[in-house]
């Protein structure tokens, strides 16, 4: 609601102006009265307002002496003059000043009514006008400063955006945190305000996947990030949702600011192998992974390429062929495997979500579980190629129509129960021949050759990892004749359940 102060000498006339007007239908409240132009001075001063209503004849400070007053701080208030005369040197006076309407008493009604409405309008405007600018600086600065963060503005354009923006870049030394939202959160982003204190300071903004950054400018390192990450954790004691904060590396400005950038955002990724932790420091989790002590010895180019190819095939062929190499090399050990495993699924993760620009925690967390309670090679690579598999069936998922995702999900959530095309036509309405085309058309397989092969993947993890007979598995997974069973997982695994088990 827009605020409204009243100004009279006259008690009566204040007295009716609060009981004729319906003034919270108007969006409006009033705030305060006054009997003469000095109180109401005073009183503004402690109470802003929007919109004066005063009368002009009033002793020790008239109606226009105290718009002249107020506008010096208040240019924007909007003013509706009352008066018991109607003379010309008045309204030429008030016009001058800008005044909304000058009113004569006894006061219409109406005429009030309708300058109020019309005045509101030209708040809302203003308002409106207000906001656009803001945003339009607002997208700038984000828009800048994620230039900035991934290397992609050159110095001199920076420094010339940088002194437009008036961004607080006069330090040292940088650290950038991150602050994650609970998908479909867009996050508060006056958790971090930009300000400045004694050896820091503070420049938020929100980033392309939704995140808020917080660029710390620092004096010293040490002292600098102790205070950025007290600064923290009050932001995440601030915190409505469950907002997870991840901390970059301490780096030099301004060319290096990207770094510490890069390493926020792999931290973000540890909270899957810390669920239980809040804030994490890049510095702290930078042991697993690639800066163990060694280099990451995958060539993850190709990865990429295979990924944003959506080759599953070839993506997994090359797990498997990545891992016979790791197994081979003199030196591996069950930790190193351990950790060039994490690195993988954390590098699947961050290639889906620089894709998509979405978080998809819950699609990795399982797959991350069994990496690290894995009892085999071979299990820690399933997992690893479980995440794989994942994230191109993500990305196929977008181009997939959405009659085909629901028949996938169904399957996958349904396997174990009876399905068909002439049942899930019917759930879908379509004719079964031509869902079967469509199916075959988007997967590439045909509709009992996909859900054959989805039951025996499922049937080799159960023999793997359970101690259930042969034909408990072969119900757990959808076949209730166990001959058949046989036949479909020698078909596609080249031996029988009972052998494969032998050899696990």
């Amino acid at each position: 609601m827009y605020r409204v102060f009243l100004v009279d000498d006259e008690p009566f006339i204040i007295e009716g102006l609060y009981d004729i007007i319906d003034w919270a239908a108007l969006g409006l409240e009033i705030v305060g009265h006054a009997g003469n132009g000095q109180k109401a001075l005073d009183a503004l001063k402690r109470t802003p307002a929007d919109i004066l209503i005063t009368d002009i004849s009033m002793p020790v400070m008239t109606g226009l002496e105290l718009v002249r007053a107020v506008r010096e701080w208040n240019p924007g208030l909007k003013v509706i003059i009352l008066s018991g005369f109607n003379e010309f040197d008045y309204l030429k006076e008030g016009m001058r000043l800008g005044i909304e309407n000058y009113l004569l008493k006894p006061i219409d009604v109406q005429e009030l009514r309708s300058t109020l409405t019309t005045t509101t309008d030209k708040l809302n405007a203003a308002q409106a006008e207000r906001v656009l600018g803001e945003q339009d600086m607002r997208i700038l600065k984000e828009h800048i400063m994620h230039r900035w963060l991934t290397g992609q503005i050159a110095p001199n354009e920076f420094d010339e955006r940088a002194e437009l923006l008036q961004l607080q870049l006069n330090r040292p030394f940088v650290l950038v945190a991150l602050v994650r939202f609970p998908e479909g959160d867009a996050g508060d982003a006056d958790l971090a305000t930009e300000q400045r204190r004694p050896g820091l300071s503070v420049i938020p903004f929100h980033n392309m996947d939704g995140e808020l950054v917080v660029v710390f400018t620092l004096d010293e390192p040490a002292e600098g990030k102790r205070a950025a990450l007290e600064m923290l954790a009050r932001m995440k004691a601030d915190c409505a949702a469950a907002c997870r904060i991840s901390l970059g590396s301490v780096e030099r400005l301004p060319y290096e600011a990207a770094q510490s950038y890069a390493h926020a955002k792999k931290a973000q990724e540890f909270f899957l192998l810390y669920p239980d932790r809040d804030i994490l420091d890049y510095a702290e989790v930078a042991v697993s992974g690639e800066t163990a002590g060694l280099d990451f010895p995958l060539e993850w180019a190709e990865y990429s390429k295979l990924i944003l190819a959506k080759d599953k095939d070839s993506l997994l062929a090359r797990i498997d062929q990545d891992y016979e190499r790791l197994l081979a090399q003199e030196g591996m050990t069950p930790a190193r495997l351990q950790q060039i495993s994490i690195e993988l699924m954390i590098r699947f993760k961050m290639e889906l979500k620089a894709i998509k620009h979405t978080d998809s925690s819950e699609l990795y967390q399982e797959a991350f579980d069994r990496v690290l309670h894995a009892g085999t090679v071979d299990r820690m690579a399933d997992a690893v190629k479980t995440v794989a598999g994942l994230t191109v069936d993500s990305l196929i998922q977008d181009v997939r129509s959405p009659v085909i995702q629901q028949v996938l999900k169904l399957i996958h959530d349904s396997y174990a129960e009876e399905l068909s095309l002439k049942t899930l036509s019917g759930q879908f309405n379509i004719h079964p021949v031509y869902l079967g085309h469509l199916f075959h058309k988007e997967t590439g397989e045909n509709f009992t050759e996909y859900i054959n092969k989805y039951r025996i993947e499922k049937a080799k993890a159960l023999l793997k990892e359970t101690h259930l007979k042969v034909q408990e598995i072969a119900k757990t997974v959808g076949y209730w004749e166990t001959s058949y069973f046989y036949k479909q997982f020698k078909k596609y695994v080249g031996i029988s359940p009972t052998d494969y088990k032998g050899l696990l």
